[in-house]
């Protein structure tokens, strides 16, 4: 089991920060000059730096103490991606229609969180397994339900489950919207100060890298 610790990197920092989405393809050149190309990876793996986000020592010093607490390396945390951290786009709220999560069969409880990607092609179906509990909105076929009565959301894996008798009946669309975290942990075991500046100091790099739980 990988540790995890629930807890949220600094969202001024973080908010801040630069980095993006990573896949691992190996391409093969054949003697005619063509390619054969593998997708060694199911899902991308995102990486950050936060350290353009700190520009004070009370930053850095919240920066320390967060990794201190995580050992370095050794627990994962929550860490909010600004360009993507919504089932919708980044200039709007979450609505219970935004994302497909399944269809009902009358007996199925639970269903995945799931963030889709594109659509003309080949559409990547993401797995959201660090909600933001509260921000959960649930619709079946287009009928939002409350959560709390007709469904609860576990925040530590991003399960839905229907109440006992409450199932979506056959045929139905089950839809969701949300805002949500990626799990992370730092991908060093040493930070490096820089106290060089007046009154401020920096941390040239705060390396960041999704994990899979």
């Amino acid at each position: 089991m990988i540790a995890f610790h629930d807890a949220q990197f600094p969202l001024d920092i973080a908010l801040r920060s630069r980095g993006g989405p990573e896949r691992r393809t190996e391409i093969l050149r054949t003697g005619s000059g063509r390619e054969v190309r593998n997708a060694r990876w199911a899902h991308s793996r995102r990486r950050y730096d936060a350290g353009y986000g700190v520009k004070s020592l009370a930053a850095i010093a919240e920066v320390m103490a967060f990794f201190e607490e995580r050992r370095g390396r050794l627990y994962g945390f929550r860490w909010r991606d600004r360009l993507d951290c919504r089932s919708c786009a980044p200039d709007r709220q979450p609505a219970s229609g935004d994302q497909l999560l399944g269809y009902g069969d009358g007996v199925e409880l639970t269903f995945q969180l799931a963030k889709t990607y594109g659509g003309g092609f080949a559409p990547y179906l993401r797995p959201i397994t660090k909600p933001v509990a509260d921000s959960v909105r649930v619709a079946v076929a287009g009928v939002e339900k409350i959560r709390g009565a007709d469904f609860s959301i576990d925040s530590a894996n991003g399960r839905v489950a229907f109440a006992p008798g409450c199932a979506p009946s056959f045929g139905s669309r089950v839809t969701a919207g949300f805002v949500f975290d990626v799990p992370a942990r730092f991908d060093a075991d040493y930070l490096e100060v820089d106290l060089a500046a007046f009154e401020a100091g920096e941390i040239p790099s705060i390396p960041i890298v999704e994990i899979t739980l």
